[in-house]
């Protein structure tokens, strides 16, 4: 009986650790592309002061 209820916990541990891992690889996209379209706004406002 308790290896039917250990194993139903180690999945039910396994998929919350594959959607923890999905939201950390999610979180981690959208920091990097928020960096990218910031540094690019700050590009164009240093090119578009030079000139």
């Amino acid at each position: 009986m308790t290896e039917g209820g250990s194993g139903r916990k180690g999945r039910k541990k396994d998929r919350e650790w594959q959607i923890e891992r999905g939201v950390m690889i999610r979180a981690g996209f959208y920091i990097f592309g928020t960096h990218l379209v910031a540094g690019w706004v700050m590009l164009l406002f240093y090119l578009g002061r030079k000139g």
